[in-house]
């Protein structure tokens, strides 16, 4: 799924446009012990728990893809019969009727799910009437041909409230605070089927997680059945790595330079594309080479990339380039840099001794104190 596909969805969760039908939910203490569950149309709600709910299903997703909200797809042996892309369709063809079914779920979350303490497991199934689009993208909702049925899961960690002082307006009295067990946003989450191209996609799962580096892997692969992927955070160290092996002890100040510009001129460039950019191997090998490796340099590209990262690899270019800050750092001295504006740095002899130069304007500050350019002379 892409951003925009994602917004879609996200869209529905408002009472104006809500198709969500049943909604099931399940209340697990820290000893993975069930402490209550619940079975409900949705729209048969307090109008109050409804705005919370939904507040909720678009916060599971919510986040970047390719970081918090990660495509996956079923390998093979999980779309045979008895694999785990069965089990959820027929979940969700139940439209969470079948209470053995649903239990089966949560007794399956419950023993997958790596969590110490109170959290509440919440699944719910939509029917999603796509509207059609005419050629200059307007929706047609007169037009629909497809109705979307899918589950979302939300987990949501529960804690008790902080200790304080409240007024009692019964009372006219200001008193202790009741502690409450409160249900917070969801850290982790899944839809199913994907929403791909604007339909039902069967083969794939968009799993989400609130933290990119906590992908908990043994509910990946045994309650979706999938692969674990590489995280935001293993993509960099790996790119990292790999350009750092090619280009040995001469790691020079100006090639990484230009690996970051061009990186964030690839990401400039995609802006208008929902797809995040993605670099697969050769990509990255002329990336490299545009940069100002020298051949000699490159020879050693295809081993570390295929040893480091795997020959099929493809990184997510928002996970591996740095948008926000672009950092020198020796050990006395941290600089900080505008991204866009790396050619203010360069590196000079100087009386003999390597030296970082930057070039500045007539706005300096010092510990927030303006002071002469003149000074620097």
């Amino acid at each position: 799924m892409n951003k925009r596909e994602v917004l879609e969805i996200r869209k529905q969760y408002t009472p104006e446009n809500c198709s969500i039908t049943r909604i099931c939910g399940c209340y697990v203490n820290g000893n993975k012990e069930i402490v209550a569950t619940s079975k409900d149309a949705f729209l048969s709600l307090p109008d109050e728990a409804v705005f919370k709910y939904l507040t909720i299903f678009k916060q599971t997703l919510s986040g970047t893809i390719g970081k918090n909200l990660i495509n996956m797809e079923f390998p093979l042996n999980q779309e045979m019969p008895g694999g785990t892309q069965e089990f959820l369709l027929k979940l969700r063809n139940s439209k969470l009727q079948d209470e053995s079914l649903t239990e089966s779920f949560f007794q399956k979350v419950i023993e997958h799910y790596n969590y110490g303490e109170n959290y509440y497991i919440i699944l719910i199934h939509v029917a999603y009437d796509i509207p059609g689009k005419s050629t200059d993208g307007s929706e047609m909702f007169d037009a629909s041909d497809e109705v979307y049925e899918y589950l979302l899961c939300s987990i949501c960690p529960v804690h008790l409230s902080k200790e304080g002082l409240c007024y009692n307006p019964e009372t006219n009295q200001v008193e202790n605070r009741i502690r409450d067990w409160l249900v917070e946003p969801p850290m982790k989450g899944f839809l199913f089927p994907a929403f791909n191209d604007r339909s039902t996609d069967i083969h794939s799962v968009l799993f989400c997680s609130k933290q990119a580096e906590d992908l908990q892997p043994n509910f990946i692969e045994q309650v979706l059945g999938c692969t674990l992927p590489m995280s935001a955070g293993s993509q960099k160290s790996s790119f990292q790595s790999v350009v750092m092996n090619t280009l040995g002890d001469e790691c020079e100040y100006e090639v990484i330079r230009n690996i970051h510009d061009n990186l964030n001129e690839i990401i400039e460039d995609s802006k208008k594309s929902p797809e995040p950019p993605v670099i697969s191997k050769p990509e990255m090998k002329r990336l490299l080479a545009d940069s100002g490796i020298t051949e000699e340099k490159m020879e050693a590209f295809d081993s570390s990339f295929d040893n480091i990262a795997g020959e099929k690899t493809e990184f997510l270019i928002t996970n591996i380039a740095e948008t926000r800050r672009f950092s020198i750092q020796t050990p006395d001295v941290v600089i900080k840099v505008n991204p866009e504006r790396t050619d203010l740095v360069e590196t000079k002899i100087i009386d003999g001794k390597q030296c970082l130069v930057i070039e500045i304007n007539d706005q300096v500050k010092v510990n927030g104190v303006p002071v002469r350019t003149s000074s620097f002379e």
